[in-house]
């Protein structure tokens, strides 16, 4: 998948997120690359693992053939995929992530996950984290149906609706449309704040990768 759009970032979290596209944002396979290139015991998230360690790891991976990556993501076709999608931003502006999360019948789920700005409003992640889920679906499958899991009624409203939209999701909103004109069929449901949704924790990583700096 190429490179999606952000706002802006440190050069460490812009180097990291290079790092998540050569995954197609997968953000587990990813990490893992970047933790395995840190030296000694420590890792990403580390207290103990200098700027220059992850800078120094994203290279290493950055380094390395990209087709060991794009290899375990074979494409398919199902009947039904479902699409978790959620942003989180730390101080709304603030920090902000946007995370995905693909669900087929029988097959794993995809768990994707990026950096959307350093200093972002929620409702941009909430954008971005449907464009990151949209974009893994057309590159991975060629479903009949699609429904769209999301929380953000900025979205819903924009998107499915007649709404005014969001200033900022300016860079997010014509691919998010193009998308989901392509698909066979597509629907959205709405959910509460209770409800359980896979793609929060994947957002809250995004947006601690968009705090890593300088």
């Amino acid at each position: 998948m190429d490179r999606l759009p952000t706002g802006t970032l440190s050069p460490l979290a812009a180097r990291v997120d290079e790092v998540l596209a050569r995954y197609d944002y997968e953000i587990g396979p990813a990490i893992a690359a970047i933790d395995g290139a840190v030296p000694g015991y420590g890792g990403l998230f580390d207290p103990g693992t200098t700027d220059g360690e992850i800078r120094s790891a994203a290279e290493e991976v950055l380094a390395t053939d990209p087709s060991a990556a794009a290899e375990r993501r074979p494409r398919s076709a199902d009947d039904e995929v479902v699409l978790y999608v959620d942003g989180s931003s730390r101080g709304n502006p603030g920090p902000a992530g946007a995370g995905a999360v693909l669900r087929v019948a029988d097959g794993p789920s995809v768990r994707l996950g990026r950096p959307v700005g350093a200093r972002s409003e929620n409702n941009t992640a909430e954008y971005a984290a449907l464009h990151l889920g949209l974009e893994a679906l057309t590159a991975r499958y060629e479903p009949a149906t699609v429904e769209v899991r999301i929380d953000s009624r900025t979205v819903i409203d924009d998107v499915w609706g007649d709404a005014e939209g969001f200033a900022a999701a300016a860079r997010y909103r014509p691919a998010i449309r193009e998308r989901l004109a392509a698909l066979p069929a597509c629907e959205w449901t709405h959910l509460a704040d209770s409800d359980p949704n896979p793609a929060d924790a994947r957002a809250a990583v995004g947006a601690d990768i968009a705090a890593l700096g300088p």
